[in-house]
């Protein structure tokens, strides 16, 4: 009857190797290339501990020997070890080029996962940063502030006095009182007490006497 606490994670299997056989399966640093044939000998030592199935057994040595660790120390003068770790033959050149090739081609896809995903992750940088860009209120102009333009000078007052019409001629400059303020022009003619007046405007008015200032 099997166990109920048979291991099924790759990971879980692998540290079980590295507790069982120490000095063939090494957890951390440099690896030691297996022997040939070692999944064989490694089914019959585990034949009766049901911790462990030979697919899961399989899947966990192919992890072990396909890690970047492993591949780097499958090298020239390197020898093949055994479960107990005796040396048992030394490698063949062409599985230290295979070994070399597949490292190199792991290694090439790993780094462009990483090329990609960091240009992934740009790209969205860039997309998201457009994106509050547009969103963001647009700023309103500051109000100007009306400019206070000075005060116009005021002319001083002149002192204005009533003219006599017996005084008064054709081509005289005059003021005329059409208003508050008195308006400049010239007696263009005179008739009794009317006085026709062209005003600096071109306005031709006619006003009495009284109207005629100096």
């Amino acid at each position: 009857m099997e166990s109920t606490d048979k291991l099924t994670d790759t990971n879980a299997i692998l540290a079980y190797l590295y507790e069982t056989f120490p000095l063939c399966f090494i957890a951390e640093g440099e690896t030691k290339p297996l022997k040939i044939g070692l999944f064989q000998d490694l089914a019959e030592r585990l034949a009766d501990d049901s911790k462990v199935s030979k697919t899961q057994l399989r899947i966990a040595l192919r992890r072990y020997t396909s890690s970047w660790r492993y591949l780097k120390g499958v090298k020239a003068g390197a020898q093949r070890i055994d479960l107990s770790g005796q040396e048992c033959g030394a490698l063949e050149q062409e599985h230290i080029d295979h070994a070399q090739l597949t490292l190199k081609e792991s290694q090439e896809k790993a780094k462009a996962k990483r090329i990609a995903k960091a240009t992934a992750a740009k790209a969205s940088e860039t997309t998201s940063t457009k994106s509050v860009k547009k969103t963001a209120p647009k700023r309103t102009k500051p109000i100007a502030k009306p400019t206070l333009k000075p005060a116009k000078e005021v002319a001083p007052a002149v002192e204005l006095t009533p003219a006599v019409l017996n005084e008064l001629k054709q081509h005289q400059r005059v003021n005329v009182k059409l208003g508050k303020l008195p308006v400049a022009g010239v007696i263009v003619d005179i008739k009794k007490e009317d006085v026709q007046v062209q005003l600096d405007s071109g306005l031709t008015v006619k006003v009495r006497i009284e109207h005629i200032m100096l």
